[in-house]
């Protein structure tokens, strides 16, 4: 059983929280630890924005309580009634995760039976020191940049694997595979896209990611390799174009890498392509339509190509550039 960071910061936050409530002499010392429990998130950001909802709503609900309690009266009809007004107002003010924790303030001023301005006083310190140590302890977040290299890796392997099961299926019709990759790929971006999503969110100054555009980038190329296999078993066999176009399709298996050398692909598919115009035009239905799914999967090819074109600046470029300046 593996134990999370998150766990891990609420099993140390709680009692530091409980211990620092109980140091300042503050009544009903565990909601310190509740408050804390409440507060701790998976990123930075939703801490910060938790802590927020949670320390307007408990104020919101001091107020309420105070005066519902001490000018209506200590009974279940009036903890009920000022629910009532209480909860469409957190609605208002857009703090509505902040409920839960602003009711344990509000049972704890209900159970006191009365509130003197130190008691409400003592509240409010206590729901600083259970949302500050939830905060503070929060602070500290995993990075993620180990685990989404290695998904880079294993998506890049995969991606090789698939683009080599493409070119042997149109070079000798080779049926083996499962097409696992493809399942395979769907899941690690989805875990990456979560990851991506986390870690951002745990930078409160940055909005971009590194590996955001990438992953994005990668899941538009899978979604264009689905679309390729109908069209690559419907290729004739042993015919020249198809032959080359398997080729192609190893030279893309060997190519797959963080870097940009679409171009390259791109100026050989144009080759493709003006070999494709030279082939004489068909004469059966069938050659007519081996003819038209070839067209079509030149245009996803390219359509991949591009995709990966437009990611970041060409390699190719810069490496002529660089040439340039020597």
């Amino acid at each position: 059983m593996k134990i999370g960071y998150r766990t891990v910061k609420t099993a140390i936050g709680t009692p530091i929280a409980i211990i620092i409530a109980q140091y300042l002499g503050l009544s009903n010392f565990t909601s310190a630890g509740i408050l804390t429990i409440l507060t701790i998130k998976p990123s930075r950001k939703q801490s910060v924005i938790s802590a927020w909802h949670r320390l307007l709503a408990c104020i919101v609900a001091s107020v309420f309580a105070f005066v519902f309690f001490e000018f209506v009266g200590y009974h279940p009809v009036v903890l009920a009634i000022m629910l009532i007004f209480f909860i469409p107002v957190t609605v208002l003010l857009k703090v509505t995760p902040g409920i839960a924790t602003s009711s344990v303030i509000i049972l704890n001023l209900y159970s006191a039976g009365d509130i003197p301005i130190q008691f409400l006083l003592e509240q409010f310190v206590l729901i600083f020191v259970g949302i500050g140590t939830g905060l503070l302890v929060n602070l500290y977040m995993p990075g993620y940049d180990r685990k989404l290299k290695q998904i880079q890796k294993k998506l890049e392997d995969n991606f090789q694997l698939i683009l080599t099961e493409i070119a042997l299926y149109i070079r000798d019709k080779n049926t083996v595979w499962n097409g696992k990759e493809l399942r395979e790929s769907d899941e690690l971006l989805h875990i990456a896209t979560d990851l991506v999503e986390i870690d951002k969110e745990n930078h409160l100054l940055r909005s971009e990611h590194t590996y955001y555009d990438y992953f994005y980038m990668r899941q538009k190329q899978l979604d264009l390799l689905r679309k390729m296999l109908p069209l690559v078993t419907k290729l004739p066999n042993q015919d020249e174009i198809s032959l080359k176009i398997a080729n192609f399709f190893d030279g893309l298996a060997e190519s797959v890498h963080p870097g940009n050398t679409a171009i390259v692909f791109l100026e050989q598919l144009k080759e493709l392509r003006e070999d494709f115009n030279k082939e004489d035009l068909p004469t059966t239905r069938e050659e007519f339509e081996t003819r038209a799914n070839l067209f079509r999967l030149l245009h996803e090819i390219e359509n991949y190509l591009i995709i990966k074109k437009r990611y970041k600046e060409s390699d190719v470029s810069l490496l002529k550039r660089a040439k340039a300046v020597k």
